[in-house]
């Protein structure tokens, strides 16, 4: 964990090695003040069932603290972790927070339907993003359910809306509410 948090794309001119590795992203756009401190999540992961692995170096006295930037949580030993960041309206990365959400409000104020304006809401009243990030052809079905337990945690921790590049914007129920797939060939 540290201050090593990478410029995110937010748009498709993503660096060579992030086209080679093909990274998904997921968001919450997350209207509480601040994040949960990251023992909260982890113990959330555990009571799912899940073995969230930590990173050895971690010191155990930055789980308690709420204004993290990014930490790599493993799933299984033999895969690559999600890479977890979180970016705030205030604070060393707020350029990107604000990057992030210019993005979303113009991507969906295209959409005149009642979902989108609710999605655009949460954007626009965000406080702090939370990202999660893989590699695609790494990810197993058990690392999916894993990304989904940590999506689901700050959406109900931190009254968020779920959103998944090329996929769109969940509701609290998991059902896509505004659809932002690439359109088909």
């Amino acid at each position: 964990m540290g201050r090593e948090l990478p410029i995110l794309p937010a748009s498709a001119q993503a660096d060579s090695t992030e086209q080679a590795e093909n990274f998904v992203y997921s968001r919450v756009f997350c209207q509480k003040e601040n994040s949960p401190p990251l023992r909260l999540l982890i113990d959330f992961l555990k009571a799912r069932g899940q073995t969230p692995i930590v990173p050895k170096n971690i010191d155990d006295a930055a789980l308690d603290e709420w204004a993290w930037v990014q930490i790599s949580l493993g799933y299984h030993r033999d895969r690559k972790p999600v890479q977890i960041f979180c970016v705030r309206d205030r604070g060393t990365y707020q350029d990107v927070f604000e990057q992030e959400q210019t993005r979303f409000r113009d991507l969906l104020t295209a959409y005149e339907d009642i979902e989108a304006q609710l999605a655009l809401e949460f954007v626009n009243r965000a406080q702090f993003i939370l990202t999660t990030r893989f590699i695609k052809d790494d990810m197993t079905d058990e690392g999916y359910d894993f990304n989904g337990w940590i999506l689901e945690f700050y959406q109900e921790q931190c009254n968020g809306i779920v959103q998944i590049n090329d996929q769109g914007f969940y509701s609290p129920k998991g059902d896509l509410i505004v659809d932002m797939s690439p359109p088909e060939e």
